[in-house]
């Protein structure tokens, strides 16, 4: 028998297998999962757009921000041809919460695991989505993101499986704040000497909406500037229906706020935190940090004579920002009618103990726990602070504040590139016994670099990330921690300086909540363990814009050797040009 022959037969053989599975399954009622390919092809330019009233040039995805919803069911396939036509400016896309297994290069972080996008270019995003739950898409370039580039990615179970919970209706609604000024107007800012702060945000939107005052501004602003007639800003109204259960998935891409978000006169159960279900609790205020997703179940129950206020405020910073606000419309009220009612007030900006217990309150749901290993292979402590270096304000971990280099670190490694970054190894902790975390300290010792931390495949990390005190005076900031390409167990949450040998004795085994993104509170610590079985290069950075901007970030490396090979279009900037076949 030839070569083809035998090939030939070997298909036919497979095809009646398959044939023979469909037909057992139909008679035993077994549902068959089809995984499908999802394709999008978007277009990334600059256009005029008033989403709080105020006209400034915002970044469009096919014309739109936020940009469209990708739906798909678990273990889909995702394509996103992305073109940039922003003419003056490079891009990159990251799939936030989507671990990327098998394909580290379309984690979309430009000089960690692909150049960026050049004007007029068109990059092909491939990837499965093989969990489901509530994730997100933004820029990860500069400070893109806060620009426009930002949108839901909303993943269901297969046909015939079922959530741990009922509902209706299913609806995302995306959170952030809006700044007036462009994003190189504050990345000039805060790479000048002297420090330009981006001050706070001057409107928050509820799925693209707000509404600045303009009669308020000062200097006064024309018309043809900022217009509360005009209808693009209107306010976010959804509709629904009473009697029923709506399944919310609230999500912040905020720039810089921590974020409150209410219903008025109604409550929310928490069942899900970035894509894990979480054992339900009901909350008022649901706090949600930057690059937090949640899915909270509500109910209609309320008068349906009447709609009702959403409304979003700013915790963890004396902001001047106003409330965000939207319409939870009962059908029939016309969408756009205002609720009899004053809007609710949001909770004290500076009271940290509802948001501290809310998060201790996050646990894995029964039935659906994914238990930690018993222990860990390696401990990295990472101290938060801020520093300055040669005259510049940033923000360190370790007093090493993070730079990203020109020839992304997924090519050099995989390439021998190494002469490319930084070879010495950052710090895995800091000066425990001497410093005081509630002193605004000198931190002289600050310096720049990109090295990364090497961690062996398959190892079992715990990551301390330990707060401090800024370079002001009884001031210590939320930060938001997102890790690329993994989820970890929350293991525990705690105040003040942590403690290595009696804090773990209490860590959280029984039933941590597994997630992306997570806060370290002011002057406290969070503990995390993750299990570095993902081969490629993940970024962990702060997920406020500007911060991750001055620096603070880590970036881990695993199992390089197990990664495929690299596509020629993640290439071309750097040493990677010369990599690039004519």
């Amino acid at each position: 028998m030839s070569g083809y022959q035998l090939l030939e037969s070997k298909s036919i053989a497979m095809m009646k297998f398959l044939a023979l599975c469909f037909f057992v399954a139909s008679l035993i009622n077994i549902p068959i999962a089809e995984a499908r390919i999802r394709h999008y092809k978007w277009e990334l330019k600059y256009e005029y757009k008033s989403p709080d009233c105020y006209k400034k040039l915002v970044i469009t995805i096919n014309g739109r921000t936020p940009g469209p919803t990708i739906l798909a069911k678990q273990n889909d396939t995702v394509i996103v041809e992305v073109k940039n036509s922003l003419l003056t400016e490079n891009t990159a896309i990251h799939w936030h919460g989507i671990r990327q297994i098998g394909t580290p290069w379309f984690d979309g972080t430009e000089g960690v695991t692909q150049c960026p996008i050049l004007p007029g270019d068109t990059f092909v995003y491939k990837f499965v989505v093989d969990r489901p739950g509530t994730y997100l898409y933004h820029a990860h370039y500069g400070m893109q993101r806060e620009a426009g580039i930002y949108g839901s990615i909303r993943v269901a179970l297969p046909d015939g499986e079922s959530e741990p919970f009922a509902y209706d209706y299913d609806r995302s609604i995306i959170l952030t704040d809006w700044y007036h000024k462009s994003t190189y107007e504050h990345a000039a800012g805060l790479s000048s000497i002297p420090f330009q702060w981006v001050g706070e945000p001057q409107s928050l939107l509820i799925q693209g909406k707000g509404r600045f005052d303009c009669a308020a501004a000062n200097p006064p602003l024309k018309a043809d500037v900022c217009n509360n007639t005009n209808p693009e800003c209107s306010l976010y109204s959804t509709t629904v229906v009473p009697g029923k259960t709506y399944r919310l998935r609230i999500s912040s891409l905020s720039a810089l706020s921590a974020l409150s978000f209410q219903i008025e006169g109604h409550s929310m159960t928490v069942v899900e935190a970035d894509g894990h279900y979480v054992e339900p609790f009901v909350v008022k205020n649901l706090f949600i940090y930057s690059g937090e997703t949640y899915s909270v179940l509500v109910k209609t129950d309320q008068d349906p004579s009447r709609n009702y206020w959403a409304a979003t405020n700013v915790v963890s910073r004396n902001a001047t920002t106003p409330p965000g606000l939207a319409i939870f419309n009962y059908y029939p009220n016309h969408p756009r009618r205002s609720p009899p009612t004053i809007p609710p007030s949001g909770p004290m900006w500076n009271d940290i103990e509802p948001r501290f217990n809310q998060s201790v309150a996050i646990k894995a749901r029964k039935g659906h726990i994914y238990y930690p290993p018993a222990t860990s292979d390696r401990v990295i402590v990472l101290l938060n602070t801020q520093n300055r270096v040669n005259g510049n304000v940033r923000w360190s971990v370790n007093n090493v504040s993070f730079n990203i280099p020109h020839t992304p670190y997924l090519i050099a490694l995989k390439e021998n590139l190494l002469h490319t970054f930084s070879q010495t190894p950052p710090p895995e902790g800091y000066d425990f016994k001497n410093y005081d975390v509630f002193a605004r300290q000198n931190n002289t010792n600050a310096t720049t670099s990109d090295a990364i931390y090497r961690l062996q495949l398959n190892s079992t990390v715990d990551i301390i990330l330990q707060n401090a005190n800024t370079m002001n005076p009884n001031n210590s900031e939320t930060h938001p921690w997102h890790l690329h390409g993994h989820d970890f167990w929350v293991l525990g949450y705690g105040k003040g300086k942590f403690d290595p040998i009696n804090d773990p004795k209490n860590y959280n085994l029984v039933d941590p909540i597994m997630k992306n993104t997570v806060p370290v509170h002011p002057f406290g610590w969070t503990a995390l363990r993750f299990k570095a079985d993902n081969p490629g290069v993940w970024a962990f950075h702060c997920h406020i814009e500007s911060h991750f901007f001055m620096g603070m970030g880590v970036v881990f490396e695993e199992g390089i050797e197990r990664v495929g090979k690299l596509p020629s279009s993640i290439m071309g900037c750097g040493e990677t040009k010369h990599l690039l076949k004519p």
